[in-house]
């Protein structure tokens, strides 16, 4: 598919939140999607480096709507925080904000630090905005999940601990989360008769400062072969604006799932396993506190 972001359609009056927008795919989402005319609401946990993102945004696109508010997402509060502040239809949300590879740490709230920032703080913003959603016509979300996915199975021990702890299991892990809870809130909200359109996208191999410092050979070789940030979005931005795009659908790099324009997936037979599903959906409930009104 030879998709690019100036053929998303206008965009004005529309409102879109987009997590982890201080740089990488999010920096580049909320770029293509401000040019299109939508106020477009940046999230990052480090507010200086968001002002620092909306100014590249502004410089670029003269008289964009962008805004800059704090959202961690390895902080349930500071999801409840963000939620508890936002008002008013909310058209588009992009579950983008990650992390990768990194050295074991547990979150504020006491949680494996993939999961929490890639996964939990995701189900409870949803769960949290979902009103806002359903005050808007045709709303989406679309949730950032990555081929890694495919090769993994979930587990629903040690979230909390360091036991047989492996990096990158880890954030494989995270980003199948992504998946089956983007498959049972679409059932659900399918179910319930909603019009909100649930999707997920992946990026392939895309340069951005998600790749941990310490990759070594590997990083060097991302470096001279992945993608820019910019082609990475691609896939994440048509699952949030095509009028193609339908809930359910995954997109990813048309070439291999490696680099290229945005091509529609056949989802991984773990990520559309429902009882997997079902046990994460309700330990997320658990966990996070949240409550979904469908």
């Amino acid at each position: 598919m030879s998709w690019k972001s100036s053929a998303i359609q206008d965009l004005s009056g529309k409102t879109v939140v987009i997590t982890g927008s201080n740089s990488g795919l999010g920096l580049a989402s909320s770029h293509a999607l401000a040019a299109k005319g939508a106020h477009v609401i940046m999230t990052a946990r480090d507010e200086q480096r968001g002002w620092a993102a909306k100014a590249k945004v502004e410089h670029a696109i003269p008289g964009a709507s962008v805004e800059v508010r704090r959202l961690d997402t390895a902080s349930l509060d500071s999801v409840r925080a963000f939620a508890n502040e936002f008002s008013g239809p909310l058209d588009i949300l992009i579950n983008n904000a990650g992390i990768m590879a990194i050295p074991f740490s547990q979150s504020v709230d006491g949680y494996e630090m993939h999961l929490a920032t890639n996964h939990l703080g995701h189900f409870a913003l949803t769960a949290s905005l979902l009103e806002s959603l359903k005050a808007a016509p045709s709303a989406r979300v679309v949730t950032v999940s990555s081929v890694a996915a495919k090769q993994t199975a979930m587990s629903f021990n040690d979230i909390t601990t360091d036991a047989g702890y492996e990096k990158w299991s880890a954030y494989a892990r995270s980003k199948l989360a992504n998946l089956l809870f983007t498959y049972e809130l679409h059932r659900k909200l399918q179910s319930s008769g909603s019009t909100i359109s649930v999707l997920a996208a992946h990026p392939g191999l895309s340069s951005t400062n998600l790749f941990p410092d310490d990759s070594g050979r590997m990083g060097g070789i991302v470096k001279r072969v992945a993608q820019s940030a910019d082609a990475g979005a691609l896939p994440q931005l048509f699952a949030a604006t095509s009028p193609t795009a339908q809930s359910g659908q995954y997109y990813g790099p048309s070439f291999a799932e490696f680099r290229g324009g945005p091509k529609l997936l056949k989802v991984p037979k773990q990520a559309v396993d429902q009882g997997q599903a079902i046990a994460l959906w309700n330990q997320s409930m658990e966990v996070t506190g949240s409550n979904f009104a469908f």
